[in-house]
């Protein structure tokens, strides 16, 4: 059948065809179907390659329906404005294709990639179905990975089956061709080994989506309201975040991970500082020498750090790991971008890859990060290496230190629990073919199947209350691991080189111990499928490229030395300047409503772990459940207190931080809450907001936060944008983007009202706006200036 399609001018499909039959009888283990070619197949088997037919056939029409971006340029415009990565990615998926960008400017982008989990998913399909089941932009760019709580031990437990079930309707429905099943690859792992590429901008409802900025790509997690409308679309907003440049340089020691690296950046620059509501990209001559699984542990836990996303500048070294991909899809596509020397970042800082050593981040803070041999013989009752954070680079060096102190002598004692969890069945399948997966068990480890696994504690695997544990993983705070268990954080190497005596070890004399000649043999070689192939080395150097622009947008005539945000206002003809998130508009356009209340005081960084922890993730639905749930193990007297009353929350820096579970907005509405002020509000829980009609405001003025007592009687003003704490009054500001999604109900008030145009209404100029006016059909109390 290929050779007459092929034969017959029709390459696209005959290419559909021949992936099928390659996907058929590949194994399992690397995401196929694992059918022998000299069987018949049964009824059940058959059906099954017939879905992957239609489904592959399908993708041809997502992809023949999908918007058409300009071409890339092969050098930068005259006169254009310098601009950083993370701006001209924002700038090549910018659909008014202008070429070019500024921070502050809301633009609507279109999307490469959605990515979900099965629990997310579970939230997504509840909105989905309350649009009316519009479908899906493209087939083949939705990722689902059943990661988060699936396993076999507890997979016959309702909620669980109600999950899995619901990730199956969803691959039914949308003929979904890029999903393996329950327990394949954490959600982030094979996503980055094999599928995105430089350049893309990928949307996925977990806040570590940012891994696939290892590979170039910007990536950035939303909520779950947020994803499905690109999910459906195709398409999002952003107002264009400010960027940091990490610039890095010399090269670590033996041993040294991306792990140990992103602990040291913690450590020096600390959690929601200069990274905050920002995106961090990671620059200079050190990063040369970082594997990218190096780079995606740190493009992982960008999110710990408090930045929006985190990217690396792609390089040979990106174009190395591509080209080693099983097969011939995803090699190519690519746009390879980089920042230009002038550039604007906000912030830059040095960071010394030869000074990084083996850390810990003290339970419960990323970056309370000391040097491992200040936590020396601290006992341990687990040890746990895995999470999406721990690629296959670290699980290997992990395998190797245990290899190392066994070959010593050392005895794993009997007691406390250890389990490695491998990211993905491919990389499980090559700690087997290696004989490392044997070398853990001899270690005294269990060897689990891909998943989140510890790292959320809300599957089979939880530690028990007061237990302390080493975990390889990306987030320590409290409760994570289960209610009232204690975790530190560290580098793979460090956890396995504790668990022989349960006691914190520094790795270094094991480390030293591997042969760098082995490990580097393995590390050089990524398992294919059937067979190991070496990287490629002669393939032409990468070129990189620039945004490009349509013909029909304006000519850039901006004077470099020029303020270039006045120069990115510059029009011709009659097109209108881009929104600002800013721009101020007339009170008259807001209902006259005053809000009363009692204050209840939160400190900074409250994150969503505790205002919707997880065992609320499976078993609640509306408010009300989340609510009571709300702050639960942190704050046990915050739901009794807003229920008589103490009903507005003033908090303080990066309220919101951690995972993107829009279900804590959902708490806090369910146990009565009726605004939120903070100095910040993390972003992904800044957008979940408005969103889902919860009033957030952001005040900086330390003088409201002194009269803003507990207990305190506040007034907020919605018309006249101010409040009122005794006789002290402060203003706030009211964004031109959070009033279109008030005056239309929120997100999906907005999508019912506009349909599949609601992105390109909702972003228009302040001035073309006016021309078809907003008209709220429901009631929602979410207006404020937040830091998007």
């Amino acid at each position: 059948m290929t050779d007459i399609l092929f034969t017959n001018n029709h390459s696209r499909e005959g290419e559909a065809l021949s992936h099928v039959s390659s996907l058929a009888t590949i194994s399992p283990d690397f995401g196929g179907l694992g059918y022998s070619t000299n069987i018949q197949l049964d009824e059940k088997q058959e059906a099954e390659v017939l879905f992957l037919v239609s489904a592959w056939l399908e993708a041809l029409n997502s992809a023949d329906r999908s918007k058409s971006l300009p071409k890339p340029l092969a050098s930068r415009p005259e006169g254009r404005r310098g601009m950083t990565l993370s701006e001209k990615i924002f700038a090549a998926h910018d659909i008014e294709q202008n070429g070019f960008i500024t921070p502050g400017d809301v633009v609507r982008v279109s999307v490469d990639w959605i990515m979900a989990s099965e629990l997310s998913w579970g939230g997504m399909e509840r909105a989905y179905d309350a649009l009316g089941k519009p479908g899906v932009f493209r087939n083949d760019r939705f990722w689902l990975a059943g990661d988060h709580v699936v396993d076999p031990r507890i997979n016959h437990v309702p909620k669980v089956k109600s999950l899995i079930a619901s990730s199956k309707r969803a691959k039914q429905e949308f003929r979904m061709t890029e999903n393996q099943g329950n327990n394949y690859t954490i959600m982030h792992t094979e996503f980055c080994r094999e599928r995105v590429l430089p350049g893309m901008l990928v949307i996925g409802s977990d806040s570590h989506t940012c891994s696939a900025g290892s590979m170039g790509a910007l990536a950035i997690g939303l909520g779950v309201a947020d994803v499905t409308m690109p999910l459906i679309t195709g398409e999002t907003w952003f107002k264009i975040p400010e960027s940091v440049n990490i610039r890095l340089i010399n090269a670590p020691n033996p041993g040294i991970g991306g792990k140990d690296t992103i602990l040291y950046i913690m450590k020096e620059l600390k959690r929601n500082t200069i990274a905050a509501e920002r995106v961090v990209e990671f620059t200079g001559p050190g990063v040369a020498h970082l594997s990218c699984d190096a780079r995606f542990a740190i493009a992982n836990m960008t999110t710990e750090f408090g930045g929006i996303s985190g990217i690396f500048v792609p390089d040979e070294v990106t174009d190395q790991f591509i080209q080693r991909r099983r097969g011939p899809r995803n090699k190519s596509g690519a746009q390879y971008f980089r920042p230009d020397e002038d550039a604007e970042y906000v912030a830059s800082h040095v960071i010394d890859l030869s000074k990084v050593e083996s850390f810990v981040a003290r339970y419960p803070r990323p970056d309370d990060v000391v040097p491992v041999r200040e936590l020396d013989h601290t006992m341990l009752n687990g040890c746990f290496i895995g999470a999406c954070t721990t690629a296959e680079e670290d699980l290997i060096i992990g395998a190797l230190v245990l290899d190392a102190g066994l070959k010593q002598g050392l005895v794993p004692v009997s007691n406390g629990k250890r389990k490695v969890v491998p990211g993905s069945l491919p990389i499980l399948n090559r700690l087997k073919s290696l004989g490392l997966a044997d070398i853990y068990e001899q270690a005294g480890f269990e060897v689990g199947i891909p998943g989140c696994s510890y790292c959320v504690g809300m599957g089979a695997d939880k530690a028990r209350e007061g237990e302390v544990w080493l975990s390889s993983q990306n987030r320590n705070f409290e409760n994570r691991m289960g209610t009232g268990s204690i975790g530190h954080l560290a580098s793979a190497a460090t956890v396995a080189a504790s668990s022989f005596e349960m006691k914190i070890t520094d790795p270094r004399p094991l480390l030293d111990a591997i042969s760098q000649t082995r490990l580097q043999d393995i590390l050089q070689h990524r398992t294919t499928g059937t067979h190991v192939s070496p990287a490629q080395s002669s393939r032409k150097p990468i070129s990189y490229v620039e945004p490009g622009r349509s013909t029909t947008t304006r000519e850039i005539v901006e004077d470099t030395a020029n303020d270039h945000q006045e120069a990115s206002q510059t029009l011709s003809g009659n097109e209108k300047p881009r929104e600002k998130e800013d721009e101020a508009l007339p009170a008259s356009s807001t209902a006259n409503t005053v809000l009363n209340g009692k204050i209840q005081r939160l400190p900074d960084f409250v994150d969503t772990d505790a205002l919707a922890p997880g065992e609320a993730l499976t078993t609640c639905v509306t408010d009300e459940e989340f609510g009571e749930y709300c702050l639960k193990h942190t704050h046990p007297e915050f739901r009794s207190h807003a229920k008589v009353g103490f009903n507005v929350v003033v908090a303080g820096n990066a309220f919101g931080v951690g995972s993107s579970r829009e279900n804590a907005v959902s708490a806090l509405k369910g146990c009565g809450i009726i605004c939120v002020i903070a100095k910040s509000f993390a972003f992904i829980y800044g957008r979940n907001q408005p969103n889902l009609g919860l009033l957030g405001i952001t005040i900086m003025d330390e003088s409201f936060y002194e009269a803003a007592v507990d207990g305190a009687e506040i007034r907020i003003d919605l018309e006249k944008r101010k409040i009122s704490v005794g006789n002290g009054e402060w203003p706030f500001k009211l964004s031109a983007m959070e009033l279109k999604l008030i005056e239309t109900g929120g997100i999906t008030g907005a999508f019912r009202k506009f349909g599949k145009r609601l992105f390109e209404v909702m972003c228009a100029p302040v001035e073309n706006a006016k021309k078809e006016p907003l008209q709220s059909d429901s009631t929602c109390g979410s207006v404020a200036e937040i830091q998007w």
